[in-house]
């Protein structure tokens, strides 16, 4: 919709319009747009947190956006969880982004066929990559989160491998998101 140049613009704009909290990037790929990404939003992180969120499969990427981030953040949902390489690149990505020394989360999003077994595993990676990741567990809209004992064993047992694990309710639409 808009060239790097024109998006740069309008970004100063609504920064001169309003107080703005952060920047969020997002989308399916937006790592696969890094020459864009790096033109557009070029000294945006200097005055407002600039965040990107992908799907982990192009940590090489990663380093050539750090003069323009703040936060990495990376989502990998569903099925995904259970794919080795898909954990892999994910895992691989929040190591780029604490190497690049940007903040860095790793955002999972497990469904109800999703294991315990797997989601400790990951966490177990993510604990590799260091004490600053953020790990959020997200579970799927609908999931009994306030009357299912699952989630909080859960959480108790991933805080004790990482200190920094948190669960993120999503809203049911309409209200929520996606």
């Amino acid at each position: 919709m808009y060239s790097a140049a024109a998006l740069a613009t309008e970004i100063s704009k609504a920064k001169s319009r309003s107080s703005f909290h952060s920047i969020s990037i997002a989308g399916r790929d937006p790592l696969a747009n890094t020459d864009y990404i790096r033109a557009a939003f070029n000294g945006a992180s200097e005055t407002l947190p600039t965040m990107l969120d992908c799907d982990g499969q192009r940590p090489e990427a990663i380093g050539e956006l750090k003069p323009v981030l703040t936060l990495m953040q990376v989502t990998i949902e569903g099925p995904a969880l259970a794919d080795p390489v898909r954990v892999d690149g994910a895992v691989r990505s929040i190591r780029a982004a604490a190497d690049a020394g940007l903040q860095h989360a790793l955002v999972l999003g497990p469904d109800e066929r999703t294991s315990d077994a797997v989601l400790l595993r990951i966490v177990e990676q993510a604990h590799g990559v260091g004490p600053a990741t953020m790990i959020v567990v997200h579970p799927a809209a609908g999931s009994a989160v306030d009357r299912d004992r699952r989630w909080t064993s859960l959480i108790e047992r991933s805080a004790a491998v990482h200190h920094d694990v948190r669960l993120a309710i999503r809203i049911p639409a309409p209200t929520g998101m996606r």
